[in-house]
């Protein structure tokens, strides 16, 4: 399944249109047929997803809580633990990356690939400064000085707005707000230029006007950037803000791609028809029953 690249989108929010990645091309991030098993038993998390991501290009991936977003994002990154078994294909610029050594991978990571991670509380090491584990970044993918690495992460945080960017620097995770430690994970991915960032539910634990702010500056930082993003959430308001293209998954294939705009004002599958549905919910009268994704499943939706 292939994502389209229209410009589209409510609201205004994107900045240029970014070409399509025709099939004669190549692409900067390329899955095809994946497949991933867990568990003795081998419970299936993804099931033959495909899709194209063209550089530049912001793809929204979207579906419920364990529907195989997560993984599918880990796999891309290499990180799925040993215990799963994968097959199909991931290839970033045309470069195979399952089975690849680790040496190789950890070369990308950070560098090429940077991925934000849902819970910065779990994403950072709360023995450690903030400024201290933004610079290991740094420190693994170029040769510089410790005063020249300070000096780039303090202009990283200031970058994302962080307020006092060298006493942020200086903090412990506990010792900043959780809007502030989202800002710092994305700093951190951004601190090397990638041309591809990951980002797996990066404001689900913030506040609304939070949640606003921190998706502000990621439109931002990818605008200047020119980076690519793979943007995983269960909230259609969200992905609509930030991406161009939305591919909707469910029981961990891919049911359904296309262009926000059309995707969101003519859904093909009850699946994508329901998610759009519960989004919708404020909206229902007092009293009637409300739609279940379930109900769009079997038909009985409207």
């Amino acid at each position: 399944m292939t994502a389209g690249t229209e410009m589209s989108g409510p609201r205004g929010t994107l900045p240029r249109e970014v070409p399509s990645a025709s099939q004669d091309s190549v692409p900067l991030l390329e899955a095809k047929g994946l497949n991933v098993w867990f568990g003795r038993h081998r419970r299936q998390a993804l099931r033959d997803v495909s899709f194209r991501l063209a550089p530049g290009q912001r793809l929204g991936l979207i579906g419920q809580s364990g529907s195989g977003k997560s993984v599918t994002a880990l796999a891309v990154m290499g990180l799925l633990p040993d215990t799963a078994r994968t097959t199909g294909s991931i290839r970033f610029e045309g470069r195979e990356l399952l089975g690849a050594p680790e040496r190789a991978l950890a070369a990308l990571r950070g560098r090429d690939i940077a991925m934000v991670f849902q819970e910065p509380m779990t994403a950072l090491d709360p023995t450690m400064r903030v400024g201290r584990q933004a610079a290991e970044a740094v420190r693994l993918h170029a040769s510089a000085t410790s005063r020249a690495t300070r000096r780039r992460v303090i202009e990283a945080f200031a970058e994302v707005e962080l307020p006092d960017p060298e006493r942020v620097a200086d903090a412990f995770p506990h010792e900043l707000s959780g809007g502030q430690r989202q800002r710092v994970l994305l700093a951190t991915a951004l601190l090397n230029r990638p041309r591809l960032i990951l980002c797996d539910e990066p404001t689900t634990a913030l506040d609304v006007t939070v949640q606003a702010h921190v998706l502000d500056l990621l439109d931002r930082s990818l605008a200047a950037s020119g980076a690519a993003c793979l943007f995983i959430s269960h909230d259609l308001a969200v992905v609509a803000r930030v991406c161009q293209d939305i591919m909707v998954v469910f029981d961990g294939a891919i049911v359904e791609t296309g262009p926000v705009a059309r995707l969101l004002a003519n859904p093909s599958h009850p699946y994508t028809r329901g998610l759009i549905a519960a989004a919708r919910l404020d909206e229902a009268a007092p009293g009637s029953r409300l739609p279940t994704v379930e109900d769009f499943l079997r038909g009985t939706g409207s």
